[in-house]
């Protein structure tokens, strides 16, 4: 079957997921919708598509499922409203910024039996899952410790941070998942140290832009995570996990993979700008996965609780900055 998309948000994640829609031979890209009327009709202009309202999408009977790339506070009243409505929803993170409200919205979606697929797009990273097929044929044993490196090339714009939630909320989020996806264990505990290295301005509203993670499971199992609003030679992910029989690890991904060697030394060329191009493939993939669960009815993952749950860890993280304490899941999760 193909799948009948419409896209609210044509901002930069929505431009990206219009791109892997596009490119997939099994859906079609039939409608967007944004507040900005310029933004939607590049979209629409782009990818042939009909710019409508949010209403008009609810209603049509030519859209099977949508998704959700508009601002956080919005996303959960979205989710339930398209959930009521007979559609398959993705949700780009987080649900919402607030537990409770995840898991009000949670409960709609499992009322309806909507399909909810929530988008933590790394894990269709072809390098990260590689990671985790090694780790599933046994190839390193059992794993004991993971470290997950996750820095930006610079800050993004105060208007930016004023809405994301916080640094923890917002970009460590996806490690999070990332070392759920992982472990093979859920991390029962937090250990966060936050700073202010990078932009006065960052810590004037209140957030930070350098920290520092240890989560551990149940059985001693542990994750170090380490993020920065800056890195000056472009956009750093990497991943390395250590077990029981040897350890693996996916490297620095760059444009063009050469290097070149002079009188000069050996020369790489730079990383990834940003997220738009080092996950190119992870967006196709992700969008190929929802399809697919679509169509066979299979169990989504990321699911809703997988969003749940990063968001718990990211406010277990928040209370360990604040008062300087490793702090359990269970005291965030209720």
């Amino acid at each position: 079957m193909t799948v009948k998309f419409a896209l609210l948000g044509a901002g930069r994640i929505g431009k990206v997921h219009a791109k892997a829609i596009a490119g997939n031979a099994d859906a079609k890209l039939v409608a967007v919708a944004d507040a900005f009327a310029e933004a939607a009709q590049a979209i629409a202009g782009a990818y042939g598509c009909a710019v409508r309202s949010i209403d008009e999408i609810e209603a049509a009977s030519d859209v099977d499922a949508v998704v959700i790339c508009t601002p956080t506070n919005t996303h959960a009243d979205l989710i339930e409203r398209f959930a009521r409505a007979g559609k398959a929803v993705f949700c780009e993170k987080p649900i919402d910024l607030d537990l409770a409200r995840v898991k009000s919205c949670l409960s709609v979606v499992e009322e309806t039996g909507a399909v909810l697929m929530v988008g933590f797009n790394r894990r269709f990273d072809p390098h990260f899952s590689a990671v985790r097929a090694a780790i599933d044929e046994g190839r390193i044993g059992s794993v004991e410790m993971i470290q997950i490196t996750s820095r930006d090339p610079g800050p993004p714009p105060a208007d930016y941070i004023k809405s994301s939630g916080g640094i923890l909320r917002d970009m460590t989020i996806h490690d999070f998942d990332m070392a759920r996806f992982l472990l093979g264990e859920e991390p029962e505990s937090v250990f966060a140290t936050a700073s202010v290295l990078v932009d006065p301005e960052i810590g004037k509203l209140g957030d930070h832009d350098s920290v520092s993670l240890i989560l551990t499971t149940a059985s001693g199992k542990q994750c170090a995570i380490s993020n920065s609003r800056r890195a000056t030679y472009g956009y750093d992910q990497r991943i390395e996990v250590l077990g029981s029989k040897g350890a693996v690890a996916a490297e620095n991904q760059r444009p063009v993979s050469i290097e070149i060697a002079n009188e000069t030394g050996f020369t790489r060329p730079p990383l990834h700008d940003f997220f738009m191009t080092r996950y190119t493939e992870a967006y196709a993939a992700e969008i190929a996965a929802f399809i697919a669960a679509i169509s066979s009815g299979a169990a989504v993952s990321p699911s809703g609780r997988d969003g749940l749950v990063a968001l718990a860890l990211a406010d277990a993280a928040l209370r360990s900055v604040k008062e300087g304490r490793a702090v359990k899941v269970a005291e965030v999760m209720g």
